[in-house]
């Protein structure tokens, strides 16, 4: 599966950014999926992921409530719609996907394919 992330940037405390990440493959849409974000001298950790179907989404806890995760198969789509950003969310956003069809999945080691990132500042 190729994934392209995008829709990162710079944003004051508070507001919003969309991001998007298109797939393609021929079994893409069979795929679960999740978002992951590095800082600067920090591992990699996870953000939210979705079931292949889009029925099953889960959050890390310190974006609960904040960030939406979802997809649109027909567009081949995947996305992160995040409010009331704050300082400590400024990184690069990765998209991610892999072939465990079944449920939702939070580790780095469980994922197959990776976007080439996306960066999103949030100002103070």
């Amino acid at each position: 599966v190729q994934l392209q992330a995008s829709g990162g940037g710079l944003v004051q405390a508070g507001g919003s950014l969309r991001l998007s990440c298109a797939y393609s493959g021929r079994t893409a849409s069979k795929y679960a999926m999740g978002w992951f974000r590095q800082a600067p001298g920090k591992e990699r950790e996870f953000v939210a992921a979705i079931s292949y179907s889009g029925d099953s989404t889960y959050h890390a806890e310190s974006v609960k409530g904040r960030f939406t995760i979802s997809r649109d198969n027909a567009k081949k789509t995947l996305y992160l719609q995040m409010n009331n950003l704050k300082p400590e969310d400024t990184a690069v956003y990765y998209c991610a996907g892999t072939g465990r069809r079944v449920g939702v999945f939070y580790l780095v080691e469980e994922y197959d394919d990776w976007g080439q990132g996306t960066q999103v500042t949030v100002s103070s």
